[in-house]
């Protein structure tokens, strides 16, 4: 038997409970877990009302992690828990098909890749893949207090951007994306027009915008469109500022603009672990880190509960 955070009815937190320790089966790999986040998409899941449908419980929730295989070796796991039959990521113990299971490099701050996991594979693909950013662009980050958000202010500065501007509601979240590296920053508030947000980016701009990462889409993203320069894209990921937005026709053809969507179910394996490889690197070098908190994991219903109401500063990460 091993330890683990087991959901037995959806809409409530799990509770650590003892539960069977998995058998691999084939091109399964066995992994002894050191920590795993609990993310938006266990939330969801778990909720019960997600577009994968009601999940069967009991089950361990979990949809990536951190730990070592049996010869040691660190890695990076994800897992389909809530999304399809399965345990996930909070339990002592998992296995995983092989094409889920990314190596790391040896050294790497395990707890702080748990906390980047998917959300800077998001960020940086959609920045370097969809977006296509080049050495010398200006970027805007929008929902930039958000995991996402703050590994894009970062990996868009590693990936040469000459200069990023951060879009946050709270000035708290603002002044962490200028210790992140943001040359400025832009407040947004429910109640801001598209016209004044606008106004406030050309403001906060320098020169031509090239690229803006949205994970929240509404007036933020709308504005963000008015101060492209022709040519310019924008990659959605997200609707966190809502599910429509207030984008005119006019504003896209007169700049031949671009917008992109993004989702992490569209990479490949390979490419997943490319983007990882890098975010591990870069945390490794203390060039990457998000706001995150960790937690034993026999505080899981308490952290869940903290997380689902947003009362954590970052990801809480569970420690096992």
């Amino acid at each position: 038997m091993i330890r683990a955070a087991v959901l037995t009815v959806c809409g409530r937190p799990p509770e650590p409970a003892d539960r069977e320790a998995p058998s691999p089966g084939d091109g399964q790999v066995p992994i002894t877990v050191s920590a795993a986040p609990i993310t938006p998409l266990d939330l969801l899941c778990a909720s019960g009302t997600s577009y994968f449908g009601t999940p069967a419980t009991p089950y361990v929730p979990g949809v990536q992690g951190v730990g070592h295989r049996a010869d040691g070796v660190p890695v990076w796991f994800a897992t389909s828990a809530g999304m399809r039959p399965g345990d996930g990521s909070m339990a002592a113990e998992v296995a995983v098909p092989a094409d889920d299971v990314v190596e790391l490099p040896p050294g790497v701050p395990l707890r702080l890749v748990a906390a980047l996991g998917l959300s800077a594979v998001a960020a940086h693909s959609a920045l370097v893949r969809s977006g296509g950013l080049t050495a010398g662009e200006q970027v805007v980050v929008l929902g930039a207090g958000g995991v996402v958000g703050q590994a894009a202010v970062q990996l868009a500065l590693l990936a040469g951007a000459r200069r990023v501007i951060a879009v946050a509601r709270s000035a708290a979240a603002r002044a962490r994306a200028e210790q992140l590296g943001a040359a400025a920053t832009v407040p947004f508030t429910p109640g801001d027009d598209v016209s004044t947000v606008a106004a406030r980016l050309r403001e906060a701009a320098e020169g031509p915008v090239d690229l803006v990462l949205d994970p929240v889409f509404g007036v933020p993203a709308a504005a963000a469109l008015r101060v492209l320069r022709p040519g310019g894209r924008l990659v959605n990921l997200g609707g966190a500022a809502g599910a429509e937005a207030p984008i005119e026709s006019a504003v896209i053809r007169s700049g031949s603009l671009r917008i992109v969507g993004y989702t992490n179910n569209a990479l490949t394996p390979a490419e997943r672990a490319e983007s990882l490889h890098e975010i591990a690197g870069h945390a490794a070098g203390g060039r990457l880190a998000v706001d995150h908190e960790v937690v034993p994991f026999a505080s899981v219903g308490e952290a869940w509960e903290r997380q689902s109401r947003g009362e954590t500063k970052g990801r809480i990460v569970l420690a096992f």
